[in-house]
């Protein structure tokens, strides 16, 4: 049985994205139960922050994720894939944890999530995907109740230079917002070294109930191509049509435009990207991400991201005279992890990271004029 992904030529990230093949599969239990191939991966993930300046928050987190896929030949020539992925980050309470400068969701349906990053669901995939062979590569249909349209890189989740940051990108809404969505259709072609995809999905992100699942739709859609020259490199450019996707400005569609670089060798592995937001009607917010992560040997790791987003939802009240007013924020976060095996298939990662803060004087006030972000974590993971 030829397995997913096609003979290594990359490796598979989230949804139907694709990742060097140079960053490995991923981490976990790779076990044959009769015709099927099982891949169980999780971890979970404790990490006390203190965001700094007058708005950020101290907190004490802790975020969690377990995938379960299973693969099988269909015949000749035919393969299926089943995924489900769940978390327990809502019992982390509705405004999730302190995370300075990102936006996005909701607490209650009612107070815009600001300096704060929202839990995920329960329910983060529950997907399948068909793959035939025709010609040099295959026809796929991918999809499900809660699914990843082909829209921006490989959430941040599943990408190898984002393994050890402890927090999630402030442009995460920018890039891989999409990677729960309630109700996701896709069909592409996939060949060793390219790939051309089309989704149907839901533009509107999930709401405050996060135990539960939400009402799939399919008013959105996206197209992406990817291409895996070597398997050192994954490019993708892809851009979405997106129909009322925040809860809280139900009037706006959205049009987002992203273009990724991953590159990964031996120990290192890097990615940077761009997106271009346009809010329709109104501005178009630009954000800019680089990450890297480097395994200095089987114990210790470097890691940093730099971002730079624009955004116009730091103040959300209409009473306050810096309300809807765009401003450019750059963040650059490093940190180090320590890695150590525990029982069986499982391993520790020991660590922290420090973030620092480029911002217009406007936002002083608001802000101070040097807020630093301190994070300590402990990391337990299916990691053989």
């Amino acid at each position: 049985m030829t397995m997913l992904p096609m003979n290594g030529a990359y490796g598979e990230g989230s949804g139907t994205a694709r990742n060097p093949a140079n960053a490995g599969q991923m981490l976990g239990e790779h076990v044959m139960a009769g015709d099927w191939a099982l891949m169980l991966h999780g971890y979970a993930w404790a990490t006390y922050t203190d965001q700094g300046g007058p708005r950020g928050d101290a907190d004490l987190f802790v975020q969690s994720m377990a995938m379960l896929s299973a693969t099988r030949g269909l015949g000749t020539g035919a393969r299926l894939q089943l995924r489900t992925m769940l978390s327990l980050e809502p019992a982390m309470g509705a405004k999730g944890y302190p995370n300075l400068f990102a936006t996005g969701e909701t607490a209650d349906g009612v107070t815009q999530l600001v300096d704060r990053q929202h839990p995920h669901d329960l329910f983060m995939e529950l997907s399948a995907r068909i793959d035939v062979d025709a010609g040099k590569g295959a026809a796929f249909l991918y999809g499900g109740p809660v699914a990843e349209p082909a829209l921006g890189p490989s959430a941040f989740m599943h990408r190898a230079s984002a393994t050890y940051q402890p927090m999630a990108p402030i442009t995460h809404h920018w890039f891989d917002s999409t990677h729960i969505t309630y109700g996701v259709l896709t069909a592409g072609y996939a060949a060793p070294r390219w790939q051309l995809e089309a989704s149907a999905f839901r533009g509107r992100e999930p709401n405050q109930y996060r135990w539960g699942i939400e009402r799939p739709s399919l008013d959105s859609w996206s197209v992406r191509a990817t291409w895996t020259p070597s398997p050192a490199w994954a490019l993708q450019a892809s851009h979405g049509r997106l129909k009322s996707p925040e809860q809280l400005e139900a009037f706006r569609d959205e049009a987002r435009t992203t273009a990724s670089v991953q590159y990964a060798s031996g120990r290192i592995a890097t990615l940077v990207a761009y997106s271009a937001k346009h809010k329709l009607p109104g501005r178009v917010l630009s954000a800019w991400l680089a990450e890297a992560n480097w395994d200095l040997d089987r114990h210790n790791t470097l890691f940093a991201r730099g971002e730079s987003v624009a955004n116009d939802e730091l103040f959300p009240d209409p009473r306050d005279p810096l309300h809807d007013r765009k401003f450019r924020v750059n963040k650059l976060e490093g940190g180090y992890a320590y890695r150590l095996p525990l029982v069986g298939p499982f391993d520790a990662a020991l660590g922290g990271a420090v973030g620092v803060y480029a911002k217009p004087r406007a936002l002083d006030q608001a802000y101070g004029t040097f807020p630093v972000s301190l994070s300590l974590f402990a990391k337990v993971s299916l990691a053989r």
